[in-house]
């Protein structure tokens, strides 16, 4: 396993851990946060899902928000995952696009 490929896995599973406990650990009965591998899917309560992905093949950890989707690359100078296409941030995405969902205002 190359050095690269290793950073990859290592930094995005540190990631999408960090969401989960985060997001788990508000207990909210509107939210559900639930890692299982490298996929972490948030249930709402209303019968929507974002789905946030360590995507190995492309070294990207991809989120599904609704009609929205990011494909974040690691900054390795910085440790944060940036979309290159729009410069988004990857735990300031979740922050905003969950709290949107659920009225409230979240920190990563």
């Amino acid at each position: 396993m190359t050095s690269e490929r290793k950073t990859f896995y290592q930094e995005s599973e540190k990631a999408l851990r960090h969401i989960d406990e985060v997001l788990g650990g508000l207990e909210l009965d509107e939210l559900d946060s639930e890692l299982a591998g490298d996929v972490l899917t948030l249930s709402f309560a209303t019968g929507n899902r974002f789905v946030i992905n360590a995507h190995s093949a492309a070294g990207q950890v991809w989120m599904a928000a609704g009609t929205e989707a990011w494909h974040f690359d690691l900054d390795e100078a910085s440790g944060r995952w940036i979309a290159s296409k729009t410069g988004d941030e990857l735990m300031q995405t979740v922050a905003r696009t969950v709290g949107a969902r659920i009225g409230r205002s979240i920190e990563l």
